[in-house]
C-alpha cells in the first residue's frame, strides 16, 4: 500500500472530519499509485491519519477510515449491517412506505462513493470512483451477509456505466434478474436497473412525492422531467383529476404510462415527448400543480453560471405556467448550486415573473439518503414548494 503525504497544515479539513483530500492538499506520493488504490495517508510529520480510495483528479484521496483500521471485507460487512439498521429505524422496508429504498448512501454511511439501492429481492450497487468498482465482488460478498440479519437478496446488480468513464461493464454479481414491480407509499410501480437510468429509480424523491399527494386531490397537475412518473403516480392515487408528465425519453414515458396502468389510473394520466422548456413556452394551459425536476444542470463548478441561467429560465417557465393560487414544487440536484443559490435563483425568476409568492416547504432528499455533517458536498437534492398568488 502506499502512501500520501500531505503538505504541511493540509490536515486540518480531515481533522474536522471531512472525507476528501483535494489534489492541492497533496505534497508528494510515495511509489506508484493508480486509479482507485487504497492508500494510506499522513500528515507532513509523518503522522498516520487513515486509509482511503486515491483518485487522480481533483478528489485525490476519499478516506475510509481514519487511525490503524484497514478497509477490507470485514469493515465492508461491518457497515453494511449498521446502514441496514439505520433503515430499518426509519422504517425500510414497510408495507406503509414500501420496498424500494436506499440502503447505502456513499459518504453520509461511511463508504465514500459506493451507492446501493434495493428494489424488493434486487440490489443494485453503483460505483462513483474507480475504487468501488474494482471491490465490486467483495462489495457483493458483503451484501450477503446481510442474510443473517434477515435481508433477503436473490440478484446483485453491478451499474457502473452511468457514473464512470473508460474500460467499465454493468454485471450480475449475484442472481440475474433486471427488473422488479416494486412499491412506494400507496403505488406500484415497475423498475428497470439494467436499462433505466441511475440506479433504475429515483429514491431520494420520495418524501417529496408524500408531500405532493399531500395537495394533489382533486387538483390538475403538470409533472416535467417526469422520466418513469414518480411524482406523476403520487398524485394520481391521492386523487388528482389528471397529470401530465413530460419528458424527452418516449422510453420512460412508456414506463410511466404503464405505471399508471398497474395502479388503474391511466385514464387520468397522460404524456408529452418533448424538451419542458420548450413545452412550458409553447403551451398555455395553466395548472394547479407544477412539478420542476430537472436533472443536473452542472456538475463541476466552472458550469455553475451556465446552471444558475438555466434554472431562472426553467422556474419563471414554470412559474408562468400555475393558476393564481396554485403550486410550484421546484428542485435542483446540482451540487455546485447550494441551497441558498438556488433559492436565490428561483426568487430571481419570480421578479422577472412579477407574481407574488411565499415558500411553503423547502425540501431535500429522503433520510435513506443520510448527510454526513462534516461533509456538506454530501446535501445534493434541494427543493421549494411555492404558493403562487
Amino acid at each position: 500500500m502506499q502512501t500520501i503525504v500531505l503538505a504541511k497544515g493540509k490536515e486540518q479539513a480531515l481533522l474536522r472530519g471531512h472525507l476528501w483530500i483535494f489534489s492541492g492538499a497533496v505534497a508528494r506520493i510515495s511509489g506508484e499509485v493508480q486509479e482507485g488504490d487504497t492508500v494510506a495517508v499522513q500528515t507532513s510529520r509523518g503522522e498516520h491519519l487513515g486509509y482511503g480510495f486515491y483518485g487522480s483528479a481533483s478528489i485525490a484521496v476519499r478516506i475510509v477510515t481514519r487511525g490503524n483500521e484497514a478497509p477490507g471485507p470485514d469493515l465492508w460487512a461491518e457497515r453494511l449491517r449498521t446502514a441496514w439498521q439505520w433503515r430499518q429505524r426509519l422504517g425500510l422496508p414497510s408495507e406503509s412506505a414500501g420496498n424500494a429504498f436506499r440502503l447505502f448512501h456513499g459518504e453520509g454511511d461511511g463508504i465514500p462513493g459506493l451507492v446501493i439501492d434495493v428494489y424488493g429481492n434486487s440490489a443494485v450497487v453503483q460505483p462513483h470512483h474507480a475504487g468501488i468498482y474494482r471491490l465490486a465482488d467483495e462489495i457483493g460478498n458483503a451484501l450477503l451477509t446481510l442474510e443473517n440479519e434477515g435481508v433477503k437478496l436473490d440478484t446483485i446488480y453491478l451499474k457502473a456505466s452511468g457514473t464512470l468513464s473508460g474500460d467499465v461493464e454493468d454485471r450480475w454479481l449475484h442472481g440475474d434478474a433486471r427488473e422488479a414491480l416494486v412499491r412506494e407509499n400507496d403505488f406500484a410501480f415497475q423498475v428497470n436497473w439494467a436499462e433505466g437510468q441511475k440506479t433504475g429509480f429515483f429514491l431520494d424523491q420520495r418524501e417529496n412525492r408524500s408531500l405532493l399527494a399531500r395537495y394533489a386531490a382533486a387538483k390538475e397537475v403538470l409533472n416535467t422531467f417526469s422520466y418513469t412518473g414518480g411524482f406523476s403516480l403520487a398524485a394520481l392515487k391521492a386523487g388528482a383529476t389528471s397529470v401530465c408528465s413530460v419528458d424527452v425519453s418516449a422510453k420512460a414515458l412508456a414506463i410511466a404510462d404503464k405505471n399508471a396502468e398497474i395502479n388503474g389510473v391511466a385514464d387520468a394520466h397522460g404524456s408529452v415527448c418533448q424538451d419542458t422548456l420548450k413545452y412550458l413556452q409553447e403551451n398555455e394551459k395553466l395548472w394547479d400543480i407544477v412539478v420542476l425536476d430537472p436533472p443536473a444542470y452542472a456538475k463541476s463548478m466552472h458550469k455553475r453560471h451556465n446552471a444558475v441561467m438555466g434554472y431562472k429560465r426553467l422556474n419563471a417557465a414554470g412559474m408562468a405556467r400555475v393558476k393564481p393560487g396554485g403550486l410550484l414544487f421546484t428542485f435542483s440536484c446540482s451540487q455546485v448550486v447550494d441551497r441558498d443559490l438556488f433559492r436565490n435563483t428561483v426568487a430571481a425568476a419570480g421578479m422577472e415573473l412579477g407574481r407574488n409568492m411565499r415558500i411553503l416547504h423547502e425540501l431535500s432528499q429522503s433520510p435513506d439518503h443520510p448527510v454526513n455533517l462534516f461533509h456538506p458536498e454530501g446535501a445534493y437534492l434541494k427543493g421549494l414548494v411555492l404558493a403562487l398568488d
